[in-house]
């Protein structure tokens, strides 16, 4: 059984913070690269940010200096933690892990969560 899972998705205020997870089952996320990314209603996907194999880190520029991506090896867990948040942030926030970064680029992930709604509404 191969899944990823996100939680921590919820409904915030302009300017407040959410840290949400990507959990794997079944397989090693330390061997793949993962992506966030996020829906909002009526929008295309986009990618928001990236972490490598090898921990490197990207980020789309409407969340740079505001979002950081990192992993926790011994939870097998990704975390986006999310600060300064607009509501422009709102959407449905997805993982996914693919074998190489460009993959995860290409928004071509091996595996997909189901997603985890977030609301910045005051």
């Amino acid at each position: 059984q191969l899944q990823l899972v996100e939680s921590g998705g919820g409904l915030v205020q302009p300017g407040g913070s959410l840290r949400l997870s990507c959990a794997a089952s079944g397989f090693t996320l330390d061997n793949y690269a993962v992506g966030w990314f996020r829906q909002a209603p009526g929008k295309e996907r986009e990618w928001v940010s990236s972490i490598s194999r090898s921990d490197i880190t990207n980020y789309a520029d409407f969340v740079k200096g505001r979002f950081t991506i990192s992993r926790d090896g011994a939870k097998n867990t990704v975390y986006l933690q999310m600060n300064s948040l607009e509501p422009e942030d709102t959407a449905v926030y997805y993982c996914a892990a693919a074998r190489k970064i460009s993959m995860i680029l290409l928004h071509l992930g091996d595996y997909w969560g189901q997603g985890t709604q977030v609301t910045v509404s005051s």
